[in-house]
């Protein structure tokens, strides 16, 4: 007799999965721990297997797990999206975002999936550019929502992520191991001369620029081919790189925030449903961050 698997019990697993912690997970289920585990159990218990590998700091999902947690996750999101047509009328009109382009796959692919399945009446236009171009944009009545980086002080806006820039360099190729080291930049001066070149000389070491990009995806190239090391935030460090700690000699570029911000004269549920969503897709970044170091 095949297994009847509750809804409700992949919905905890879920919650397991991305927050790592049985006790964060029934924080956000609204049940206490021994619920949470009882849960897990019952649901370990049904597929004849291990979920989680338990450990002092937290769990990791197992071989087992990874292969149930993307199912799991469809239902559960098919679930809710069911639940939200049935109360929500289909919202339309138009909803403009600029955010930095290296969170375009990782934060927002995932926040216009969600929304797109809500609300598919809804026009979005996105805006990848710097920081300053984004606010100039949204203080001229351009953009709807803006997602910029902060790296001093606070201008009002909604924190989201902290997510420093460091310096990267490819584990294939080791080349922050030359002098003077080569290094990747973005073409405008301001952000680079400021912060990234002057943490270098901070810290006495040489260097020349090998490369230069108007783009992070042009940083992460030089990177992973092996041309040069590049600032790139933390939380966008491509597969087969590592950041360069203090250790290595090197150190934060910056210490920058991850900011919301919305126009003030942008009104109506579809910017507040994209609100939402980009707010989401970043806690769940977040949450899986937190994941990884554990």
């Amino acid at each position: 007799m095949k297994p009847v698997l509750d809804s409700d019990l992949l919905r905890t697993f879920v919650a397991v999965a991305e927050t790592g912690n049985f006790t964060r997970a029934a924080e956000k289920a609204g049940r206490t721990q021994s619920a949470v585990s009882m849960q897990m159990k019952k649901l370990e218990d049904m597929v004849g297997d291990d979920l989680f590998e338990r450990g002092s700091r937290g769990v990791a999902l197992t071989r087992r797990g990874s292969e149930l947690i993307s199912n799991a996750r469809r239902i559960v999101s098919l679930l809710d999206e069911t639940a939200a047509s049935l109360v929500a009328p289909p919202l339309g009109g138009l909803v403009r975002i600029g955010i930095p382009a290296e969170y375009g796959r990782s934060i927002l692919s995932r926040a216009l999936g969600e929304f797109a399945k809500r609300h598919p009446r809804v026009e979005v236009t996105v805006r990848y550019a710097h920081s300053d171009s984004q606010v100039r944009a949204l203080a001229a009545g351009e953009l709807d929502l803006a997602v910029v980086f902060e790296w001093e002080g606070s201008s009002g806006g909604e924190v989201l992520m902290h997510d420093p820039t460091v310096w990267v360099t490819s584990t294939l190729h080791h080349m922050h191991e030359e002098r003077p080291v080569p290094i990747a930049l973005y073409s405008r001066n301001g952000w680079c001369r400021d912060f990234a070149i002057k943490s270098l000389q901070q810290r006495g070491l040489g260097y020349r620029v090998a490369y230069t990009s108007d783009t992070n995806g042009g940083l992460t190239l030089a990177v992973t081919s092996g041309l040069a090391i590049a600032p790139i935030s933390r939380s966008n460090i491509p597969s087969d790189c590592r950041e360069l700690t203090a250790a290595d000699g090197f150190g934060d570029i910056d210490s920058s925030n991850v900011v919301l911000h919305r126009n003030p004269l942008a009104t109506g549920e579809a910017i507040d449903g994209m609100e939402n969503a980009i707010r989401e897709a970043f806690m769940l970044t977040r949450q899986a961050l937190v994941t990884t170091d554990l």
